[in-house]
């Protein structure tokens, strides 16, 4: 990543423009330790304002929050054979600590399914003690071997819900519930349209007996895993003993549930939205909504004067009514360096405030989304960017879901499969069977993304593959993924 050189377009480089935009709009850094990041204030105050709305819409429907610790014994991965099967290639363990070998291994939080169920297996005890919905903001650390800035690194942040519920019903209640509430989040707040769905046998999460998952469309027409929740039904509880008395005194095991959103969501709204300019920030979630641009000569004491009492008294107005403002008032820096700086960070609303315009009694109110500029009375401004700033949001969901349906395509036979994958997302009938999911991985890097829950109907096709009938009653979304 150079600064001084040309941000790379889209459609030339979207990997390029991808890696070179979050250095450039100041959201990370380079980690000391490969594949690890320093996010950056820009950046983590784009996860604070996730974790502040995803929060309190989990503590709408009745979870609460707690902390388990970050070391884990190695012992605990083992009662779970699948668990253990699928996390093992990117387990960190720590094997030393204070000068000596430790007794036993223990490994870095990768996911915490197996502390905490060893947890509840000591506070379930009757079907008074259910269910058990709890959740935690914590770190994580997987070794991936290829990593990139909130997509993929060694460390990141996200929250993991674990809950444990006294029959399947429950369960699954609650792992649907999740899922909506993601989706919700996506669309209402980060402006990302998504589909929801159900992960194939081969796509599901290790230990699990059914995925779920929100899957958003980049601009280059590759998906990207938003979020996802896991039924676990008794699994874990049979691993670590999650027992309880049931209303019939019998002894029964609990079914259990997890479920996930990270800072990879940070890269779904950089991806999404984002244009050959720079991000472009969803309102409910920008970290700085409106920027004000004073301008002024820098040897005009009056002139600076009546310009930046103006700004003061239009920042403190705005804030009033919820807008989070910014003035960029620093010194030696032309206006066009801040404009093109507040683009390239995805600020969706600029005003721009000189001599002139306060002549006027006006300024000007810049559109990052649409790029247009609009002169606007100074006493309006303060009321009117609420209601600029929804239309934003709508918009840019618009905008989204109309390259999401311009990239959409519905396969009949597998020519036309391996044409379209190549350019978006893909509906295809599918037998099922991992082979087969393999295979046309193999040969196209493509994924079935997931069964859609609301979806064209596979009723009597064959797998676009290998001409087996449809081993699900939706075709499947196929596509090459992040």
């Amino acid at each position: 990543m150079a600064k001084n050189n040309a941000l790379p377009t889209q459609a030339e480089d979207f990997s390029g423009w991808y890696n070179d935009i979050v250095y450039r709009a100041d959201m990370v850094d380079q980690g000391p330790v490969r594949g690890s990041m320093i996010i950056k204030p820009y950046g983590y105050s784009l996860w604070e304002n996730i974790q502040k709305n995803l929060d309190a819409m989990f503590k709408a429907t009745g979870h609460e929050n707690l902390y388990f610790p970050l070391l884990i014994p190695m012992s605990f991965f083992e009662r779970e054979a699948q668990h253990v099967e699928g996390f093992a290639p990117e387990l960190a363990v720590v094997t030393h600590a204070g000068g000596k070998e430790l007794e036993e291994p223990l490994a870095i939080r990768p996911t915490s399914e197996t502390i905490i169920g060893e947890a509840y297996s000591r506070w379930v005890q009757s079907y008074r003690d259910l269910p058990l919905l709890y959740n935690q903001w914590v770190n994580v650390m997987r070794w991936e071997m290829r990593t990139r800035p909130f997509l993929r690194t060694t460390e990141f942040l996200w929250q993991e819900g674990h809950t444990a519920h006294a029959t399947a019903e429950e369960a699954l209640a609650e792992t649907r519930l999740m899922l909506d509430i993601y989706a919700e989040f996506a669309e209402e707040f980060g402006a990302v349209p998504v589909i929801k769905g159900e992960k194939t046998e081969g796509e599901r999460f290790a230990g699990a007996l059914m995925t779920l998952t929100i899957e958003a469309m980049m601009r280059d027409g590759k998906a990207l895993q938003a979020g996802t929740t896991h039924y676990m039904g008794e699994n874990f509880s049979r691993a670590f003993d999650i027992t309880f008395n049931d209303v019939n005194n019998d002894q029964a095991y609990a079914h259990t549930t997890s479920w996930g959103l990270s800072t990879r969501f940070i890269g779904a709204i950089i991806m999404t939205h984002g244009d050959d300019k720079g991000l472009i920030m969803p309102p409910k979630l920008a970290p700085t909504q409106l920027v004000v641009v004073p301008i002024y000569r820098a040897n005009d004491e009056d002139a600076k004067a009546g310009v930046m009492g103006e700004v003061e008294r239009l920042a403190t107005a705005l804030k009033e009514k919820g807008v989070r403002v910014k003035v960029d008032d620093r010194e030696g820096l032309s206006p066009g360096r801040k404009f093109n700086e507040w683009e390239q960070k995805g600020v969706p609303l600029r005003v721009e405030l000189g001599p002139k315009d306060l002549e006027k009694g006006e300024a000007l109110l810049a559109d990052r989304l649409t790029g247009e500029k609009s002169s606007v009375p100074l006493a309006d401004i303060a009321e009117r960017v609420p209601a600029a700033l929804e239309a934003f949001h709508e918009a840019l969901f618009q905008r989204a879901a109309q390259f999401r349906t311009e990239h959409t395509f519905e396969a009949g036979d597998y020519d036309e499969f391996q044409r379209f994958v190549e350019r978006g997302f893909v509906y295809a009938a599918h037998c099922g069977r991992v082979e087969c999911e393999d295979q046309i991985q193999e040969e196209t890097k493509a994924t079935a993304r997931c069964i859609p829950l609301e979806g064209a109907s596979a009723e009597g096709a064959t797998c676009v593959k290998c001409g087996e009938p449809s081993g699900y009653p939706r075709k499947v979304v196929f596509a090459k993924a992040y």
